[in-house]
């Protein structure tokens, strides 16, 4: 199994309990604590990879970075107007931009596919908010859309799948009643803290925890351990390692559907 932008390994996971040989491929290595790679990882943009290679493969997955189409489908005047603008450009250049990262994973399937002289089949992972630029995803698996050769599972493995616990509550993600999914800063139970207020410059970067009952205490410390009284917003900072932990952990591929789509395609 072949893993582009493996991050932290969530498919990793799920191809390597499905009995796979799995090779990552990341621009930086993901380590933080005890959360890393699984498998085997080479740090290599994907954008250079040229899908030959993979020819013996048996599934490709992929998860591209979702920033660009998670900030654009925010309600904020700056990221509308970065959205308004890749529409408004004719050349089609600037969507071609946004997409690079998305589009080389089935540049890369193509080539293999050439190569092998057979159809391999591809599950590229991303946000809701990537479609209107992509097009409609296949199926969702609670914040996490697919695109390419989805296995959409059957009823009665879905609902396998939520007993396993990580569906209707995936990992940095909660559910309100209407479905929509809300990102957490807190890593440590993967629910967001119900009433946090982000334009409180004293409440950011520190660590909530639910407990019985739905009631929130404050944990000790913030992600990681980074918090620190009197430095509200030093977690929260985007190339803190604390961030950059969260976001890897928030984007990780829940286990369930690693193992679902592993064991469909397995030869």
């Amino acid at each position: 199994m072949i893993d582009l932008f493996c991050g932290v390994g969530g498919w990793a996971f799920g191809g390597l309990a499905e009995g796979y040989d799995v090779v990552g491929f990341d621009i930086e290595r993901h380590q933080y604590g005890a959360h890393r790679y699984p498998a085997q990882l080479v740090i290599q943009d994907v954008l250079t990879l040229h899908g030959s290679q993979f020819k013996d493969a048996s599934l490709i997955v992929a998860s591209p970075p979702c920033q660009a189409y998670s900030w654009m489908a925010m309600p904020w005047s700056k990221a509308k107007a970065a959205a308004a603008a890749i529409r408004a450009d004719e050349t089609g250049q600037a969507l071609a931009d946004l997409n690079r990262l998305f589009d080389a994973c089935f540049r890369i399937q193509a080539q293999a596919s050439l190569a092998a002289g057979r159809h391999i089949p591809m599950v590229v992972e991303n946000v809701r908010g990537a479609q209107p630029w992509v097009g409609r995803a296949r199926w969702n698996f609670g914040s996490f859309y697919l695109w390419g050769d989805v296995p959409v599972p059957s009823s009665m493995t879905r609902a396998k799948m939520k007993s396993n616990g990580d569906a209707a509550k995936v990992p940095g993600f909660w559910f309100d009643g209407s479905g929509r999914s809300f990102q957490t800063a807190s890593v440590r139970e993967g629910f967001k803290s119900r009433g946090m207020n982000w334009s409180d410059r004293t409440l950011r970067g520190q660590d909530f925890t639910r407990i019985a009952g739905g009631q929130l205490i404050q944990g000790k410390g913030g992600w990681f351990g980074e918090y620190r009284p009197g430095q509200p917003g030093r977690s929260t900072n985007s190339k803190s390692s604390a961030r950059k932990a969260a976001s890897a952990l928030i984007a990780k591929i829940p286990l369930s559907l690693a193992r679902h789509v592993a064991a469909v395609y397995r030869r």
